[in-house]
């Protein structure tokens, strides 16, 4: 379903205007709302900011063609360690636990015991029950429509094409590349919520492969409103070398967004009222960088999100769109859950989790095209 421009519009005065009444202020008085229908999001792994923008950069198209076209966003940090706790912070604004700090080996239900301000689940596991929501479900319940494009979701000869994960309180077998089929559950978080999984025609209709992308994008109407893309383990800078042999890390990342993102440029969906964020999960380092930005606080569940110190470390991001000047540049202060306001913002809805309480969410300083 595509909501005319003009009621998204409404809509998204009407939040902010909502926003600065409830005494919201430090946050909402920051944010700002730009025409934006459709957000296109790409996460890439485990890469520090002056590894991948920095002048010896092993990923020239992200690091100078797309930040030339688009906003640097100099000091935008991952939430957690390891890799999965991010994914979940920019759907559901959920702190990380101990098993998701593991990138949950097993599939476990999460096992709980309430919630605590704000909207925590506290406990611990990898499956999140139905009562906790997710950005998926914000858009489904209010018309608008998404889908994760997974790269090599469709390449298991025994596992299904669309809505992959394993079997609940199982092993979980894609936590290492096979030549062929280097799909990694844990990049994939939708399939970490009940609200999703459950419902498998819904989840095999919005969870599919990367492969779908392409046809999507043809017209406005069939692109979501919401595209959340993950390259495989190779494409998305992981691994390194890769296990068919390709070079991996930067190289094979930046060959990655060679062949998407200016599919993406091109669409009519973009063109007329997209947003891209270009980002990573977490930083890496020889002492993996555990800083964190954005006042969020630990949450219940993990006393020190980067294991090692507060979040993830500083990664950086690229926002590339028609409400984008290019060749901008913001150092004000982002992480994943400031993401997951900035397309609540974007969409006129509430926020979840620690989306409701970071310091800052995108602002006229990304959104710099009047």
């Amino acid at each position: 379903m595509t909501v005319p421009r003009n009621v998204r519009r409404a809509a998204l005065i009407a939040a902010t205007a909502a926003l600065l009444a409830s005494g919201t202020v430090a946050s909402a008085a920051q944010a700002a709302v730009a025409p934006v229908g459709h957000v296109f999001v790409i996460n890439l792994e485990n890469k520090g900011y002056a590894t991948t923008f920095g002048p010896s950069s092993p990923a020239p198209y992200l690091s100078r063609t797309l930040v030339a076209q688009g906003n640097l966003l100099t000091q935008y940090y991952g939430t957690a360690h390891n890799s999965l706790p991010n994914y979940v912070a920019q759907i559901s604004g959920q702190g990380p636990d101990p098993q998701t700090q593991s990138d949950c080996q097993f599939f476990t239900d999460f096992v709980g015991a309430g919630t605590v301000a704000p909207q925590q689940a506290v406990g611990t596991g990898c499956v999140y029950p139905s009562s906790v929501r997710t950005l998926a479900d914000q858009l489904t319940a209010t018309g608008r429509s998404w889908k994760g494009y997974m790269e090599d979701m469709a390449n298991s000869a025994t596992e299904p094409a669309t809505c992959r994960h394993p079997a609940v309180n199982s092993r979980d077998d894609t936590q290492s590349a096979r030549v062929g089929d280097q799909y990694a559950a844990r990049h994939d978080p939708f399939v970490y919520f009940h609200s999703v999984i459950d419902k498998p025609a819904y989840c095999s209709a919005h969870v599919v492969p990367l492969n779908r992308l392409q046809k999507d994008l043809a017209a406005a109407a069939s692109t979501p409103a919401l595209s959340y893309i993950t390259p495989n383990l190779c494409h998305d800078g992981h691994d390194s070398p890769c296990v068919d042999g390709q070079p991996g890390g930067l190289v094979s990342a930046d060959a990655f967004l060679r062949t998407w993102v200016p599919r993406i440029l091109a669409a009519p969906a973009f063109r007329r009222d997209g947003l891209l964020v270009v980002t990573f999960d977490e930083s890496d380092g020889p002492q993996q960088d555990s800083s964190a930005c954005c006042g969020e606080g630990p949450g219940p569940n993990s006393p020190a999100p980067g294991i090692t110190g507060p979040g993830g470390g500083r990664v950086g991001a690229v926002v590339l769109g028609p409400s984008v000047e290019p060749g901008t540049t913001t150092a004000r202060a982002y992480n994943h859950y400031s993401l997951l306001g900035s397309i609540e913002d974007l969409f006129g809805l509430p926020h979840l989790g620690y989306a409701a309480t970071v310091t800052h969410r995108f602002g006229t300083d990304v959104y710099t095209r009047r």
